[in-house]
C-alpha cells in the first residue's frame, strides 16, 4: 500500500479526533506523549550562562571541537569496541536526532542517481519522520512489519530482492519505539550485510539506547566492524543517530548526533551546510558537558526501572504485558477488548487515562492488516505516583 503526503498525520491529532466530545471519567492522566519529564541536571543553567557570549557570532555548522570530542569520547567509552576506530570525520552534531533522520534521506537518495522509483524501508510500527523523509526525498516508503512473531523488529530475511535493489535506505530503531525491543549484534550484522550488498544506507535510530532494563543495547556501529562484508571504510553504509532528549531529559535543548560512514558524512555535511540550521553556541557548550556526565544518566535510568517494576507488579501478565528491554514505553495488547482504538476510548471514558492507539503508529500492510491495531502505547514518563495511579485505573477499568 503506497503512502502519500496526505496520509501522514500526527498520531496525536488522530487521537484528538477520536476522543473529541468524550469527557474523561476521572481527572486526566496523559500517558501518550514520549516527552521525558524527569528533571534535567541542575547545573544546566549555569553552563548555558557561561557561553552566552557565543550568540554574537554564527556557530560552526560542524559543531565546536569541544562538542565533537565529547561525542567521540562518549561513543568510544559507551561502545568499547569502537575505541580507536572513530575520528572527527565520523561525527556531526545535530539539532536533535529528528532533524538528521529527516535530512539524511536526501543524501541517501543522492548516492544512487541511477535508481528509478527508489524505495526506503521502514519498520512498522514506525516513527513518522521516517515516512516523511522518504516522501520528501522522492522515494516510496515500504513498510516491514514488526510483530511479536518477529520479536517486534522487522524481519529482514524475506525481503524481495527486487525491492532491495531499489532501496536507498533502511531505517531501524533500537530500542524500538513503541515496543522496546533491542536489536542483537547479529541482527545488526544482517542489516549491514544487506545494506552493503545492495548499496543502500542503514540509518539506525538509537535515541533510547541509554534507557534499558538490564543489558546495555548494542549499536549498529559495533556490528559494522565485524561483518562478512567488511571494507576498508569501517562504517561503510552505516550511520547511527542519537540524542540528549531521552538520555538527559532535555527534549527542549534540541541536541543530537549522527555517527558513521565517513564518505556519507562528508556529503551529508555539505548538504547540511546549506539546508540545515546550526546548533546555537550555548547549546553546543552545554551539550558537551552532558555527553561527558554519566551520573545523571544512571539516575534517570533507575527512575524508569522503578516504574517498569511497578508496571510488572500491578499489571502482571494482563494485556500481554512484558517489561521492555529498552525505552520507556509499554506496548499493551488489547485484542480482547476490540483492539487499541476501542480500548483507548473505553479507558478515557471510564477512568480518564489517555493512551495512544497502536494503529496510529503503524500502517496496513499489503494484505490490509495493521500490525499495531490491537495495541496501545503507554509512555511511562511521569512520576512514580502518577504512573501507579494510571496503572491501577487501567487494571480496574479493563482488568
Amino acid at each position: 500500500m503506497q503512502t502519500s503526503f496526505k496520509d501522514i498525520q500526527s498520531p496525536f491529532a488522530a487521537l484528538r479526533a477520536q476522543l473529541k466530545n468524550i469527557e474523561p471519567g476521572q481527572p486526566e492522566i496523559d500517558l501518550t506523549i514520549g516527552a521525558p519529564k524527569h528533571p534535567p541536571p541542575p547545573w544546566i543553567k549555569q553552563r548555558l550562562n557561561e557561553s552566552l557570549d557565543t550568540i554574537g557570532s554564527y556557530p560552526p555548522i560542524h559543531g565546536s571541537n569541544d562538542l565533537q570530542n565529547a561525542i567521540l569520547d562518549w561513543a568510544q567509552t559507551r561502545f568499547k569496541t569502537l575505541n580507536g576506530h572513530l575520528s572527527n570525520q565520523n561525527v556531526l552534531p545535530l539539532n536533535g536526532s529528528r532533524e538528521g533522520l529527516f535530512y539524511a534521506c536526501f543524501s541517501a537518495k543522492a548516492r544512487r542517481p541511477d535508481l528509478q522509483n527508489p524505495i526506503v524501508l521502514l519498520p512498522n510500527p514506525y516513527y513518522q519522520v521516517y515516512s516523511a523523509a522518504a516522501l520528501a526525498s522522492g522515494a516510496e516508503p515500504f513498510y516491514l512489519n514488526a510483530t511479536d512473531q518477529s520479536g517486534f523488529l522487522p524481519c529482514l530475511s524475506n525481503i524481495d530482492p527486487q525491492i532491495l535493489e531499489r532501496t536507498i535506505a533502511l531505517y531501524l530503531c533500537s530500542p524500538s519505539n513503541p515496543e522496546g525491543a533491542v536489536a542483537s549484534l547479529n541482527y545488526f550484522k544482517t542489516a549491514i550485510d544487506l545494506a552493503r550488498t545492495h548499496n543502500f544506507m542503514l540509518f539506525s535510530d538509537e535515541c533510547y539506547s541509554e534507557i534499558y532494563a538490564d543489558e546495555k543495547p548494542h549499536s549498529a556501529l559495533e556490528a559494522s566492524l565485524d561483518t562478512t562484508t567488511s571494507t576498508s571504510n569501517k562504517f561503510a553504509n552505516v550511520c547511527v543517530f542519537n540524542s540528549l532528549s531521552k538520555r538527559s531529559n532535555v527534549p527542549g535543548l534540541r541536541s543530537g548526533l549522527i555517527l558513521g560512514d565517513a564518505d556519507f558524512m562528508s556529503d551529508f555535511s555539505n548538504f547540511r551546510n546549506v539546508a540545515a540550521p546550526q546548533i546555537p553556541g550555548p547549546i553546543q557548550h552545554v551539550s558537551a558537558q552532558l555527553w561527558r556526565d554519566e551520573t545523571h544518566v544512571i539516575e534517570n535510568r533507575n527512575l524508569y526501572k522503578e516504574k517498569f517494576d511497578l508496571a510488572e507488579k500491578i499489571l502482571e501478565k494482563r494485556f500481554s504485558m512484558q517489561k521492555p528491554s529498552g525505552g520507556f514505553f509499554l506496548w499493551l495488547n488489547f485484542s480482547k477488548f476490540g483492539g487499541g482504538i476501542p480500548a483507548v476510548t473505553t479507558l478515557w471514558k471510564g477512568c480518564g487515562v489517555k493512551l495512544l492507539p497502536g494503529a496510529y503508529l503503524s500502517r496496513p500492510d499489503h494484505q490490509g492488516k495493521n500490525p499495531g491495531e490491537n495495541y496501545a502505547r503507554v509512555a511511562l514518563v511521569g512520576s512514580k505516583e502518577q504512573t501507579r495511579e494510571a496503572l491501577m485505573r487501567i487494571k480496574s477499568c479493563l482488568g
